[in-house]
């Protein structure tokens, strides 16, 4: 098997997402593998590394002003269908690297755990989506 790649922001790996809704249902896993981009990664005290990730998907966004949608180009560079796709930027999953979520990428014969790396221009978008997004959601009692 192939060795697990060291984490790092705008690498697209193969993970079973967990969605804000099958969490709140009290699910545990998610339910399917799926593309995401790593938003954050930071090395903790120890061996942790702690990783956040953002769901690609199939599924048009709500509001296309909290999601990223992948430049077909950027989809045949990574090896992805040529359905449109969107990075979605109002929710995340957090998690110890490697963690048990991580799966090969199910198209490939050699195990490989990533797809390849997000563009640095197309990377700067998602993170600011989603620093914009994620604020919009956080509320003050006082």
């Amino acid at each position: 098997m192939t060795k697990m790649p060291e984490p790092f922001p705008g690498l697209v790996i193969s993970y079973s997402y967990l969605w804000r809704k099958d969490y709140l249902a009290e699910q545990e896993e998610g339910v399917k593998e799926r593309p995401c981009a790593i938003v954050l990664s930071k090395k903790l005290q120890g061996d942790d590394t702690v990783v956040t990730v953002a769901a690609i998907t199939h599924s048009e966004p709500e509001d296309p002003d909290k999601a990223v949608e992948i430049p077909l180009k950027v989809k045949e560079y990574l090896k992805l269908d040529s359905e449109r796709s969107w990075i979605i930027c109002t929710e995340i999953n957090r998690f110890i690297w490697p963690g048990p979520d991580i799966r090969p990428v199910a198209r490939r014969g050699d195990k490989k755990y990533s797809y390849g790396v997000l563009p640095p221009r197309l990377f700067s978008k998602v993170t600011k989506t989603l620093v914009r997004s994620l604020a919009e959601i956080v509320s003050r009692t006082a």
